[in-house]
């Protein structure tokens, strides 16, 4: 593209265990910072697995100035250890969150809660409008759900009980998305949603996240990487030119934003965006 683009950005990133961890993440960021970006979110894992490394890394980022917006999710968390990390996240200044339904660690008891949308009720109850919060969407449907009728409803049910806007689960077929955004219309849903964005840095990996996450990966895609397997540079070079084309076809839909999944690296990402004219 030969114009700067204006689409807005935005950064996820993996919650660091470690201090080691922390610091890679720092380094990442500080070489997309360069990048004019609305945020940056950092993930909550399974069962608030990674909950002390999300809150160490989002109010650390936070204090130095930066806006970030720590993801949250109940898994096996009871209602006090939610309202309390959002007393702190509200103490450090944070304005925005990614409330997700999340899953559960192996072992772990049934939460009070079982829907993303009960957590965003739960904030909105405890917090009013302190906080933008971002929500799940799933353009391709997520695996758990009956139908495309059912994504919908659940969807909008977490747009009813407060959410701002959403961020979807990547994917590679724009007819998905722009197929998800009619259906939401119909269902009187304006909130927006934007979509979420991987770059392809080698197979296995990708195709470990689209089974777990429900992503299509289409055919000629996984034809193409198969060929080009075992030569890394070549892998990503066609990757970047992929996801490359697939933000251009989302920025000239009028996409009110792209959303980065980064993986913690950095350079994926900046290739792409550099293509992009940002």
């Amino acid at each position: 593209m030969s114009e700067v683009c204006k689409t807005p950005i935005s950064f996820e990133f993996s919650a660091p265990k470690t201090e080691a961890a922390f610091s890679s993440l720092r380094r990442a960021y500080s070489r997309l910072s360069r990048f004019q970006h609305e945020f940056i979110s950092v993930t909550y894992g399974a069962g608030g697995s990674t909950r002390d490394g999300t809150k160490h890394a989002v109010t650390a980022l936070s204090n130095e100035g930066f806006t970030v917006a720590p993801h949250l999710s109940f898994g096996g968390d009871d209602e006090a250890t939610i309202a309390g990390l959002l007393e702190d996240y509200q103490a450090a200044g944070i304005k925005q969150l990614v409330a997700l339904r999340g899953d559960r660690q192996s072992g772990q008891g049934s939460a009070k809660m079982v829907h993303a949308a009960e957590l965003v009720e739960f904030i909105r109850a405890r917090t009013d409008d302190w906080f933008t919060i971002h929500v799940a969407a799933y353009p391709e449907i997520h695996p758990e759900s009956i139908s495309v009728a059912t994504e919908i409803e659940f969807f909008k049910q977490k747009v009813e009980a407060g959410a701002d806007c959403a961020i979807t689960q990547y994917f590679f077929n724009v007819d998905a998305y722009q197929q998800f955004l009619a259906e939401c219309h119909k269902a009187g849903i304006t909130t927006p949603i934007v979509p979420g964005i991987m770059p392809i840095t080698n197979l296995a990996g990708l195709q470990r996240f689209s089974s777990i996450c429900g992503a299509d990966l289409p055919r000629w895609l996984t034809k193409r990487l198969e060929t080009l397997d075992g030569d890394d540079v070549a892998v990503k070079d066609f990757g970047c030119e992929v996801v490359t084309r697939l933000c251009e076809r989302l920025i000239e839909a009028g996409a009110p934003g792209l959303h980065f999944y980064t993986l913690n690296q950095s350079k994926p990402s900046a290739r792409i965006l550099e293509n992009l004219g940002y």
